[in-house]
């Protein structure tokens, strides 16, 4: 099974105001276990940067304007998700950004449900708690000291670990196909030797001993 864990960073909150894509992060992942492969694009999105959304990012109008497109990354991006599920932090979010990209190159978009929304999963593990990635990292004691600023590729790496504790662990089920099932007996610690307990009857149980022998003719014990 192939999944992508995706993120984007953006010019602001709404594809609707006129707001673009400027950072696209994908990590892959096969049988729920990152590949190594990934995809990290900037894209020049031909307007100013918002001060808010620079704070969040800190990816500036000029350096943007040195980026390719999106028009110009769009197949990249598309051969690279393929027709993987994806898994996205507020799917809805990035799927809604993406589409209206792809929609205005005149390309097809993405299906919302082929995503999965790791925010509802979050919800629905740990109702009534904060969902956000920080917040999900500190709960499952994920390393997230580096995101000093909102970065897709790293957002998309750190939400890969969550995405797997929030399913059940790294290693949430037992899966036979093609793997060595180790035995317990494979693992476990050599014993180590105990030496033998001397066990001498005491006086009493000798005297009480000797008293039974009397009164059995011909035991084994006179022999």
């Amino acid at each position: 099974m192939r999944e992508i864990v995706l993120d984007t960073e953006t010019t602001g909150l709404s594809p609707k105001s006129g707001h673009k894509v400027v950072e696209i992060g994908c990590v892959e992942m096969v049988n729920q276990v990152a590949t190594g492969e990934t995809y990290h694009e900037y894209i020049n999105p031909e307007r100013d940067m918002p001060e808010e959304a620079f704070s969040i990012h800190g990816l500036s109008e000029d350096f943007l304007s040195k980026k390719p497109v999106f028009a110009d990354i769009a197949d990249a991006f598309l051969d690279f998700v393929g027709d993987a599920r994806l898994v996205i932090h507020n799917a809805e979010f990035d799927m809604n950004f993406l589409n209206s990209e792809l929609k205005a190159l005149g390309l097809e978009p993405l299906a919302m449900d082929r995503a999965t929304d790791t925010v509802s999963l979050a919800r629905q593990k740990f109702p009534g708690l904060p969902a956000s990635l920080d917040a999900l990292c500190k709960r499952f004691q994920i390393d997230n000291s580096n995101r000093q600023l909102h970065g897709a590729l790293l957002d998309a790496r750190l939400l890969a670990d969550v995405y797997l504790e929030l399913i059940g662990g790294r290693q949430h089920g037992l899966s036979l196909g093609g793997q060595h099932v180790v035995m317990e007996t494979e693992t476990a610690a050599p014993k180590a030797d105990r030496p033998s307990r001397l066990y001498v009857a005491s006086p009493e149980e000798l005297a009480a001993h000797e008293a039974f022998k009397e009164k059995i003719s011909d035991a084994i014990w006179s022999q």
